[in-house]
């Protein structure tokens, strides 16, 4: 039995919802074992990829690196204990090779460093 929740339970929304999420850089991102490829775990990933790499390119991405998921606990924010808040925060991540900085789509603020 499986206690984990799927992720396509927790990415509810649309695609285009992408163009809401906030958008950072990070210098570095450099532990990605624990990111996860989007089709492995959207039926319609594609869609989702595309408007993510519209948004990296928009805040300097030069395109290279894979666009995949990663899961920010819950126990990493401050607010209120509801159903959702246990499941944490998924964010778009792509690590840009040439430089390795990491671009985010999240869809709550976080912090600029």
């Amino acid at each position: 039995m499986s206690y984990s929740r799927r992720i396509n339970e927790i990415i509810t929304y649309e695609p285009s919802t992408l163009y809401s999420f906030d958008t950072i850089w990070y210098e570095w991102i450099d532990n990605l074992n624990f990111t996860l490829d989007p089709a492995d775990h959207l039926e319609n990933s594609d869609e989702y990829i595309k408007i993510a790499k519209e948004r990296f390119l928009e805040i300097g991405w030069e395109g290279d690196g894979d666009i995949e998921l990663m899961w920010i606990p819950p126990f990493m924010f401050d607010g209120p204990r509801t159903e959702e808040f246990t499941n944490g925060v998924i964010v778009w991540h792509v690590k840009q090779q040439e430089d390795g900085i990491s671009f985010i789509l999240s869809p709550i603020k976080l912090p600029d460093y």
